[in-house]
């Protein structure tokens, strides 16, 4: 999953917030350095990776991606994921998005000095162009494709996901409402355990 799926999967918790957002940033046992509960929330982040890769639903959904993007495909689903998230209203009624988003960047804001140099730089760019709202629009997801390319070594052009994505976008809901019904109880039992 991308970023709105782990800040929500965080559960409004501050500190699994930080650690689900970080995740990607820490390695190895770097994760020993931070507090309990960002612990916690890089281990959550790690879980619901895991299960997102072994889905069913996320399995088929990469395959559209797949013939174009090869290795890739997954992170291009990711963004998609977010996309249906973002637009999902029994997740988000209208006006709740908004809130989550300067709640999630508020609370990162908080823990500043906590967060590796690598996720700062990123962050920044999060903020100012209010990333979290913006995966609601195409426009908001292409943006994201393209930041994809941008930071993979062998890849150079994000128009066909563009094409992909909106000629496949039925199919991609589909995936996407068959794997957050297994995702949501699945991460809301590991992030019980992790915190207790």
């Amino acid at each position: 999953m991308n970023f709105l799926a782990h800040a929500y999967l965080s559960f409004r918790h501050p500190d699994v917030l930080v650690g689900n957002m970080i995740s990607d940033f820490v390695k190895g046992n770097h994760q020993q350095d931070y507090p309990q509960g960002i612990q916690a929330g890089i281990r959550l982040h790690r879980e619901i990776d895991a299960f997102t890769d072994a889905h069913p639903a996320t399995l088929a959904a990469k395959q559209v991606f797949r013939s174009e993007y090869r290795l890739y495909s997954g992170a291009f689903m990711d963004v998609a994921y977010d996309y249906f998230l973002a637009n999902d209203t029994l997740e988000f009624p209208p006006g709740t998005l908004e809130i989550f988003t300067q709640e999630t960047y508020h609370t990162l804001d908080h823990y500043f000095e906590q967060l590796p140099e690598g996720f700062r730089q990123l962050f920044y760019y999060m903020k100012q162009q209010n990333w979290l709202l913006n995966y609601r629009e195409p426009r908001g997801i292409y943006k994201s494709f393209a930041g994809l390319v941008r930071r993979a070594k062998y890849l150079n052009d994000s128009q066909p996901a563009e094409k992909i994505f909106a000629a496949n976008i039925k199919r991609l809901e589909e995936n996407y409402r068959l794997f957050w019904t297994d995702l949501k109880p699945f991460a809301e039992e590991q992030f019980k355990k992790l915190t207790n």
